[in-house]
């Protein structure tokens, strides 16, 4: 349903709110797991997975602040982009030494089930959630809510790389199979967390996102 009036209708402002609370809520339990997951078995994938996860929760709280409060500073969303843009050059940094390792036999990443879950349901989910939030930022104009769909869209692009390497492990028992889709999804974090920094975030007008 598109704006009326220059407000968002009650219809779309719900489904929006109830879009994002679902995102924070996965991305919560998907972050988790994935952590957990790596920790448990020495994953170098499942930690770039986990922390783009984590990161990737700022997002969709940013989202979701704005459109409860109908408002956020500029300046304020500029400087969370960009916090989450670092935090993801850091995650890289780990997710680096913790392949390297693995390589060169210091580490052995072990098969893990609880990930393979939390992947195979990303790898649906994510896409979905990414389709639905394009409908609804063509709706409201929001830019930031179109950088979001982004965000879930490239989740779902990890997931499936990140499943092939853990499947591969699993089921071959091929160790480095785990590093090498770690390192094979690096660069697409270091690209997010490039585009985080560089962001031009929306500005609000009358309850309508427009990109600066």
């Amino acid at each position: 349903m598109p704006m009326q009036n220059g407000t968002l209708s009650a219809i779309t402002l719900r489904r929006l709110l109830q879009v994002q609370v679902f995102t924070i809520a996965w991305m919560s339990v998907e972050a988790v797991v994935s952590l957990a997951a790596a920790w448990m078995a020495g994953s170098p994938t499942l930690l770039a997975f986990g922390g783009d996860s984590a990161i990737e929760l700022i997002s969709a709280a940013v989202v979701l602040w704005r459109f409860r409060a109908h408002e956020m500073p500029e300046a304020r969303e500029r400087w969370v982009s960009r916090i989450a843009g670092a935090l993801l050059f850091v995650l890289v940094a780990f997710v680096v030494a913790n392949s390297t390792l693995s390589l060169f036999g210091h580490r052995e990443p072990r098969p893990s089930y609880a990930g393979i879950a939390v992947l195979i349901v990303a790898a649906i989910a994510m896409p979905l959630l990414a389709y639905e939030k394009r409908k609804l930022s063509a709706q409201t104009g929001s830019a930031a809510l179109r950088a979001d769909a982004a965000e879930s869209e490239f989740c779902g692009y990890l997931s499936l790389i990140a499943l092939v390497g853990l499947a591969v492990n699993a089921v071959w028992h091929v160790e480095w199979a785990d590093p090498v889709a770690a390192l094979a999804i690096t660069p697409l974090i270091l690209r997010e967390g490039w585009e985080a920094i560089h962001e031009k975030p929306g500005t609000c007008v009358d309850d309508e996102y427009t990109e600066k």
